[in-house]
């Protein structure tokens, strides 16, 4: 496989940006592609079939174009849903997103965790074994925020309804005195900074961006697949109906130094 080829992001809409970012940081040689399938967003709310049938599309679209050497499912939901019948599938390495359960555990002194995450990841039965694995002495509270998502992939990062949704959902994790929040999807990185100014920044937020970047760079290295360019190109594709949406994409990448191509012509 040429190593020049671009390693290959995608979720849901445009929540995995957080995790483009981090291997951006990286591997800043690397190309990247990601694909928001921000029609379909959030994945929280479909069946297992459905994000199969959606993943697969998106990874074939991604092959077809793109020649892609590896991917990196930036979907907590995703994951848990597609990565099996993915890695059957397709022979290139393929990684994944779980909330991050045991750094939370070691993070939390008061053994109080609190979980934000969508419907779809909390009900998983894979999230279920990954919580049953570190229960002992922990308790973990989880907290479905039915609605964010939806509101991120607008762009909605400090109005109103999103701060009134996330207070609704973090109150009942203060009066459980958690001193730990996971942010249990990829979306609620882009509202992190509310989460911190609720609890006045005396928590722990732990998010998984970093931790997939290092294994991107790790598994790169195991393959030898490492790129030899000087700099990466980079391209976003997202199906959203929304004219904004490059506008939107440029406002949650902020003033970080990433240039793009971006894309609506795909579905």
């Amino acid at each position: 496989m040429n190593k020049s080829f671009p390693i290959g992001i995608f979720d849901s809409g445009v929540g995995g940006l957080s995790v483009l970012q981090r291997i951006n940081s990286k591997l800043p040689n690397e190309s990247l592609v990601y694909v928001a399938d921000s029609i379909n967003a959030p994945y929280g709310t479909k069946d297992d079939s459905f994000i199969i049938d959606r993943s697969i599309s998106i990874v074939d679209f991604l092959v077809a174009n793109h020649q892609i050497k590896l991917l990196v499912i930036a979907c907590n939901t995703a994951t848990a849903s597609s990565i099996g019948k993915l890695r059957e599938i397709y022979d290139f390495p393929i990684i994944g997103m779980e909330p991050a359960i045991k750094p939370a555990n070691e993070a939390s002194k008061s053994k109080k965790v609190g979980i934000l995450a969508t419907e779809g990841t909390i009900n998983s039965s894979k999230f279920s074994a990954l919580l049953d694995s570190y229960s002992g002495e922990t308790q973990f509270f989880t907290q479905p925020c039915i609605g964010l998502v939806e509101l991120i992939e607008r762009g909605q990062i400090d109005s109103h309804e999103v701060i009134s949704l996330l207070k609704k959902n973090l109150i009942p994790l203060l009066e459980h005195n958690v001193d730990v929040v996971v942010l249990g999807c990829t979306h609620y990185i882009f509202i992190k900074k509310i989460v911190e100014n609720f609890f006045n920044s005396e928590i722990t937020i732990i998010e998984t961006g970093d931790a997939v970047a290092m294994q991107t760079q790790r598994v790169l290295k195991e393959f030898n697949l490492e790129s030899d360019n000087l700099i990466g190109h980079h391209t976003i594709y997202s199906n959203s109906k929304n004219s904004n949406m490059n506008s939107i994409v440029s406002s949650l990448l902020g003033d970080y130094d990433f240039l793009y191509d971006f894309q609506s012509n795909w579905c």
